[in-house]
């Protein structure tokens, strides 16, 4: 199978390797060549059609813009039902809107039925890879890579850990916790384009039995992930200090057991100090920004360039059901507030970065995923900013590539991704 397809493209080559000093390449009338699921070729239009083979099909798309798939490093696929829920801060809210939901997964049929429902609606956003959190029930994480299986994705993902703190019906054990999610790593690492990750929810979710079982299975599964939450809200923080008195920060309850590594992932990480980041660097661990969630429930503001500069690895997080729309774009935008707010600033550049290469990168999937370059996954999205009624009224003038994106940013949302593919095939429906 081949495909080729002619528009505007822009990526991130593997030559850029900072969000702090990201650079893209842009190709005003681009050729991606695509065979077997792969990219073959990249380059002008002008340069790659004398090379052709007669008779290839051409994909045209004057006006559009071609990106990679998009990763989402922190979502709740549960969440999505309950998207919207009034607003409380965190710890209420997970009581009364989150644990009541998550209850109803142990329901394999309607785990399948809304796992599905949530992978089709991160494909209409130009999702193509996510790092998601199941529930605490087996049935949810079989039903969530069963309907990512289907469709080809690459996908993260685990069962939830808790031991207390929650209620019983969505409780373990650290001895059940480790033999369950011991079996679904051997059920699903490595199937198709799958990874696993292990998820405690947080720590005062976790018993100090239950972060050692683990810190256990990331020994005994040295290529699985580590995902959970870290430092999102000041109460949080005060709740961990009482329940991990040995510990020097909320970081450091985690890092006593062995979870800091290069290949954990710690949604927020907002209420971070100095000695947090030094430590996160030097084990090379990834801190999700989850703007939008944290402006909902009214988190705090979390600083990309401090973590950037300290050495820590960015990615962003639509954090459904916190957050409020499973859109990347939006949640970027929403980061670009959040750094207004902070004083800081973001570029587009540094922004898509972080939602494309950057976040392969943190994940240790940039061999496969994250840009153009030849012989990776073709995931890949189009863009149609005239879809949007603001954007199509700044069309009509010339606008820089930069300011383009960045408007796509502020303005943009599903209506503005045309089309997914991934692994080169069609993930919506033709128009």
């Amino acid at each position: 199978m081949q495909r080729c397809i002619r528009a505007a493209i822009l990526h991130f080559p593997d030559s850029c390797r900072s969000a702090l000093e990201a650079d893209w390449e842009y190709l005003p009338d681009g050729l991606l060549w695509i065979v077997d699921g792969r990219i073959k070729q990249l380059g002008t239009a002008e340069a790659l059609l004398q090379e052709l083979p007669q008779n290839t099909e051409l994909e045209h798309y004057p006006d559009h813009i071609l990106i990679p798939g998009l990763i989402d490093m922190h979502v709740h696929y549960p969440q999505l039902e309950m998207i919207a829920a009034y607003g409380t801060q965190l710890l209420e809210w997970l009581n009364r809107y989150t644990f009541p939901v998550e209850q109803k997964y142990a329901d394999k049929e309607y785990a399948s039925r809304q796992a599905g429902a949530f992978l089709d609606q991160l494909l209409a956003q130009g999702t193509t890879t996510a790092l998601v959190f199941a529930t605490s029930a087996v049935n949810s994480v079989d039903a969530f890579f069963e309907q990512a299986h289907q469709r080809n994705l690459r996908m993260l993902s685990g069962k939830v850990l808790m031991d207390r703190h929650a209620p019983e019906s969505l409780c373990d054990t650290p001895e059940r916790g480790y033999d369950e999610s011991a079996e679904l790593i051997e059920r699903w690492r490595g199937v198709g384009r799958l990874d696993y990750a292990v998820t405690p929810r947080f720590a005062p979710t976790s018993s100090d039995a239950q972060l050692s079982a683990v810190g256990q299975l990331l020994v005994d599964y040295p290529d699985t992930y580590l995902h959970t939450h870290l430092a999102e809200n000041v109460d949080e923080c005060a709740w961990v200090s009482e329940l991990y008195p040995e510990s020097r920060s909320y970081l450091d309850a985690y890092k006593q057991a062995g979870l800091v590594t290069d290949r954990a992932v710690f949604a927020h990480g907002i209420h971070l100090d100095a000695e947090d980041h030094k430590s996160m660097a030097e084990a090379g661990s990834i801190v999700c920004h989850c703007p939008s969630s944290n402006l909902f429930l009214g988190s705090g503001l979390f600083s990309i360039n401090g973590a950037l500069s300290a050495g820590v690895q960015v990615g962003v997080g639509t954090d459904i059901g916190g957050g409020t729309n499973l859109s990347l774009l939006s949640t970027l935008g929403d980061a670009y507030k959040v750094q207004q707010m902070a004083g800081e600033g973001l570029t587009p550049q540094q922004a898509l970065y972080l939602a494309t290469l950057g976040a392969a990168r943190a994940l240790q999937l940039d061999a496969q995923i994250g840009n153009f370059e030849v012989g990776k996954e073709a995931d890949c999205v189009l863009l149609a900013p005239d879809r949007i009624p603001q954007l199509k009224l700044r069309l009509e003038h010339p606008i820089e590539i930069d300011e383009l994106i960045f408007a796509l940013m502020i303005l943009g949302d599903e209506r503005a991704v045309r089309q997914t593919w991934v692994m080169g095939e069609p993930a919506l429906a033709p128009e």
